[in-house]
């Protein structure tokens, strides 16, 4: 079959440097999944992308589809054909939708029944006929943010400029808002021309003539090849941050890497703020020494060449000692705020029309923080650093440097607490009770800390379930789903035994104080377990446990979340052996026949066998054995010793016994044993090969 190479170019206004990858990874799957579609063949697909296009590169496109010879399959025969052999209207319908003649269907057997068929036979299009179709498929495209343009009614990314489309050396008739395409495409804005391409091939080495690297790995390993540079030249270390560099390479189409100075001076602001002045409002890397202090350098990527590049240094120092100016401002007037004259402001920033102010935050979050603290049994004086963390903790929502920087939240109310002469331990809380922002994020150091964030994240969480804002797909404004993934982890990490519902009853008491109680408490609960639920399934998953185990654990009290991941170890490691599956048998019996039970009351005196009485006896051990027994592969353990005893019974005994008052004891005591059962998982869920 003859093969092509296809391009398709899309130009536009530079778009935000957040949406060019996603453009092009979205551009990619949609005409893979249209080339499928339509039954067209290829090799390879590249995207290819910079911030004024995206494009894709098809390497062995066929020239047509194939042939199709398609065998279909209809009514049986005594529906097809009458009794004097007639063709049925139903055979007749079936010959018309396949686009044959009654006397082109024949008979095949299926499963010794003969159904009527048809063969389909039709000639592949040339895929010059199909490739017009991609302006709809470009049209298709959704973007976070459109725009309008002109009186055009196409809401896009950015306008479109400039359209190509070959295939070989055969120019594709497209048109989307009144912009046709053709052979040419556009280099650098400043330092490039137009590009006329006469084949697919010629696509990147043109463009890279006219000062524009389309491919964002080349742009990538130019970028760190020219800072690995740099850091050789003049002995530095030049940390480069993932999200910064992914967003520089989708902001040039040439880079060219040089640094520039500030003064010394200003390096007596907190490394955080010199950073975060580079980063997020510049797209600076910061320099250190070998010892990984903080240097007046910075680094910065130039759209263009190496020209001139002593006076784009000078122009981006200036930029930047005026930043930086604003921030060391911030810093010393911040400094001369004193925390309880912040805390009272806190008074007056409302945290949600319907939750109140930040201050009423504060005051629930303190009282959710005492009731942590007291089930956990923290001392006295660990109680007095918690609540004075939770009471500060939001205090630097008013200062002037995060007004500036949102993202230097904690980072400088931790600061400002140890320079208003609070302990150590308490400025860091203010910090720690933060963490963990996101996954992979590192844990608050204190105990203090993290009673703190657990305290804050319940509060949050809880109060936005309570008036209805619950994240659905993909939707989750409010970060609840990162939050309730961090109270997890704080959890798991330091193995304290209280439970998710100790956590969201002592956040919901501040909630309904406040008389925020807009939906029924149940109502709420009800979708608090759901959904720490996946939060904890996410976690089990990525210890490796399977799924049927986690559903099988889950299925369980899920609360306690330490000993939910406990119990999914022991059952991981349980459920290699084959004793095991013979052990769950048993269970699942016990769970089925419970099932039938009216009532749990148990009588010694209606045993009728000796069995039903060791089995009695035998759970009673257990059950005393079990109860507050921490090591989960212990309590799997004991209950699996209860296999002998369920077997004899079941052997012995008939539960659904004539005698009404012996058979509602048998099940009486099924009933009771599958709750012992169930506390620990529900062992039907669990599979075996």
């Amino acid at each position: 079959m003859s093969k092509r190479d296809l391009l398709v170019e899309v130009g536009l206004e530079e778009m935000p440097a957040r949406f060019v990858a996603q453009a092009a990874a979205q551009f990619k799957e949609k005409v893979e999944k249209w080339l499928t579609a339509e039954r067209v063949p290829f090799d390879q697909i590249t995207a290819l992308e910079t911030p004024r296009r995206f494009a894709l590169l098809i390497n062995g496109l066929a020239e047509k589809q194939p042939d199709r010879n398609d065998e279909a399959k209809g009514p049986a025969r005594k529906i097809a054909q009458d009794e004097a052999g007639n063709w049925s209207k139903a055979a007749l319908g079936f010959a018309r939708s396949n686009n044959v003649e009654p006397d082109q269907l024949y008979y095949k057997e299926v499963n010794g029944i003969e159904y009527v068929h048809a063969r389909k036979s039709e000639a592949g299009k040339p895929t010059t006929e199909l490739l017009p179709q991609l302006a709809e498929v470009i049209t298709g495209m959704s973007f976070p943010k459109n725009m309008r343009w002109g009186a055009r009614d196409l809401k896009y990314v950015r306008p479109i400029r400039w359209l190509v489309a070959l295939f070989g050396d055969e120019l594709i008739d497209l048109e989307i808002a009144g912009v046709k395409s053709g052979r040419v495409s556009r280099g650098h804005r400043f330092l490039g021309t137009e590009v006329t391409l006469n084949h697919p091939s010629e696509y990147v080495s043109k463009l890279a003539e006219q000062y524009v690297m389309v491919n964002p790995d080349e742009r990538r390993a130019a970028i760190v090849e020219q800072i690995h540079r740099l850091e050789k030249e003049n002995g530095w270390t030049i940390p480069m941050d993932e999200g910064l560099l992914d967003e520089v390479v989708h902001l040039v189409e040439y880079p060219t890497a040089l640094y520039g100075t500030f003064e010394q001076e200003f390096l007596s602001i907190p490394r955080e703020v010199l950073v975060t002045s580079m980063r997020e409002h510049q797209r600076y890397f910061p320099v250190e020494n070998a010892q990984g202090q903080l240097l007046n350098h910075f680094v910065t990527v130039r759209n263009g060449d190496s020209r001139a590049l002593e006076n784009v240094a000078k122009g981006n120092e200036k930029v930047l000692r005026a930043r930086l100016s604003d921030a060391r401002f911030f810093y010393v007037e911040d400094q001369k705020l004193s925390i309880e004259s912040c805390l009272k402001r806190l008074e007056t920033i409302v945290y949600h029309e319907e939750l109140g102010t930040i201050g009423d935050k504060v005051r629930r979050v303190r009282k959710t923080a005492a009731q942590i603290a007291s089930k956990l049994g923290v001392s006295a004086e660990e109680t007095k650093q918690v609540d004075r963390i939770a009471e500060i903790a939001k205090f630097d929502l008013v200062t002037n440097m995060v007004g500036e920087f949102p993202e230097l939240q904690g980072i400088m109310g931790e600061d400002y607490a140890r320079k208003a002469g609070e302990s150590d331990l308490v400025a860091s809380g203010v910090f720690e009770h933060y963490l963990p922002r996101f996954a992979g994020d590192k844990m608050p150091a204190s105990a203090q800390g993290a009673i703190a964030s657990l305290a804050d994240k319940m509060d949050t969480i809880v109060g936005c379930f309570s008036i209805g804002i619950v994240p659905t797909g993909s939707q989750d404004p409010y970060g609840l789903r990162r939050m309730a993934a961090g109270i997890v982890t704080i959890l798991v990490e330091r193995d304290w035994q209280i439970s998710l519902a100790d956590l969201w009853n002592a956040a919901m008491e501040g909630y309904v104080a406040q008389g925020v109680n807009k939906r029924a408490a149940e109502d709420v609960k009800k979708d608090l377990v759901d959904f720490f639920a996946l939060r904890l399934k996410n976690v089990l998953q990525d210890h490796g446990v399977r799924y049927d185990v986690i559903d099988a654990v889950l299925a369980a009290d899920l609360t306690l979340v330490p000993e939910v991941l406990a119990k999914a170890k022991a059952l991981m490691g349980a459920v290699q052996t084959e004793e095991f599956k013979l052990i769950v048998e048993q269970f699942n019996r016990v769970n089925n026949l419970a099932q039938k039970a009216e009532a749990d009351q148990v009588s010694e005196a209606l045993f009728a066998e000796d069995v039903e009485r060791a089995l009695y006896q035998a759970f009673q051990a257990v059950q005393k054995d079990v109860e507050g027994l921490k090591d989960q592969e212990k309590v799997l353990a004991t209950l699996s010793t209860l296999r002998q005893p369920i077997n004899a019974f079941f052997d012995k005994v008939m539960v659904m016994a004539e005698d009404q008052a012996v058979r509602a004891n048998r099940l009486g005591l099924l009933l009771q044993l599958s709750r012992v059962l169930y506390r620990y998982a529900d062992f039907s869920k669990v599979v075996f090969a």
